[in-house]
This record gives structure tokens, sequence and C-alpha cells, in this order.
């Protein structure tokens, strides 16, 4: 083969490999962009739900400032539609039931943002990510649980939950370690859900 030949031969050859690594490079940067645009998608459709949760599977507390003004830390044990539940340090282990829309503020530190964005699929077998607060407290009643009531506004009452209906529990006052009986009920409070922060059983 004549050398020019050769030459010629040689140049196309390094023409097709270097018209090979950039197509190739455009396809990683093409796929590297698509996955950035997906994921900043799938970032904006979270959730504080979702990133509690998110929390809640990599085995952290969750840290919350409520519209009343406490701040209380939960270790999560389950999570529902409007609502999250656990065992809170400040109330000596007792569960605790915390209503998101009182919640102000989730409180991660830095090592936990991360944590709060990986992405955990809802299992379609999860029946709490079906059950709502109403539905919760429903339970309370129905197993005559004394319960300490938190309002968004700071106040707090302790009683025996009597009814709940569509929008607001129906509570019994009476004393801290008293159970409930007629003679010991000091009045009742019906108060709307949206006015509840907390309820600790």
């Amino acid at each position: 083969m004549p050398a020019q030949t050769r030459v010629v031969g040689m140049r196309w050859e390094r023409l097709i490999d270097d018209l090979a690594a950039q197509i190739d490079h455009e396809q990683r940067e093409e796929e590297r962009a698509l996955a950035l645009e997906e994921e900043r998608h799938r970032l904006g459709r979270l959730t504080l739900r979702d990133r509690v949760r998110a929390l809640h599977g990599a085995g952290l507390p969750v840290r919350c400032e409520l519209v009343d003004g406490r701040a209380l830390t939960l270790v999560p044990d389950s999570i529902g539609r409007d609502w999250l539940a656990g065992r809170a340090e400040v109330h000596l282990g007792a569960r605790v039931i915390v209503h998101f829309p009182a919640v102000e503020a989730i409180l991660p530190v830095r090592d936990e943002l991360a944590a709060s964005l990986e992405p955990l699929p809802e299992s379609p077998t999860a029946l709490a990510a079906r059950i709502g607060f109403g539905f919760l407290l429903r339970d309370l009643a129905r197993r005559r649980s004394p319960v300490l009531v938190h309002g968004v506004a700071g106040a707090d009452w302790h009683g025996t939950i009597d009814r709940v209906g569509a929008d607001h529990v129906e509570l019994a006052l009476h004393a801290r370690g008293v159970p409930r009986r007629e003679a010991e009920v000091r009045g009742y409070r019906l108060v709307p859900f949206e006015r509840i922060s907390t309820v600790v059983f």
C-alpha cells in the first residue's frame, strides 16, 4: 500500500475516532442534563411529609418547631396523611401525635438535609399513609385513652376524647391521672382539628 494511501487511511481513522468520542461525550452530557432535570422535577414535587418520611426511613429523629412556640424532638414510629406520631423525650417516652398543619418548621442539622431528600417510595400496602388525623383521634376516643391536647395558641387541656366529628373533637376535661368519670369531669371542650398542635397519650 502506498505511503500516501496509508497516511490518508490513518487520518480517516483518527477523524472517525474523534467523531465517535465527540458523539459519545455529547450523549453523556445530554443524559446528565436529562438526569439533572428529572431530579429538579422530583425535588419540586417533594412535600414536607416526604422529607419527614425520608428522615424516619434513615432512622433519624425529627426536630419540629410548632406554631404554639414549642420545640419537639420526636423519634417517629408512624407517619400518616396529615400527622406524625412517635415518642418524645420531653413527654418522658409518652406517644405524641403531631398535626402537620401545626408544624412551623422541621429543623434538620446539616448532615440530615441530604437524607431528607432521598427518594422513599410509599408502599402500596402502607395503611398509615391513608389514615387522617381524625381517624387517629377516633381510635383514641374508642380506647378511652386519657390525652393531653395542645392547642396552636399555646393552651393545653387534659381529658378524654368522648367523640370525634368531621372536623373537631369533643374533649371531656378532667385532672391528669384521674380516669374519666362523670363526677370528675370539669367541663367539655369542642376543639377544631385545625386548632390542635399535638396530642399526647
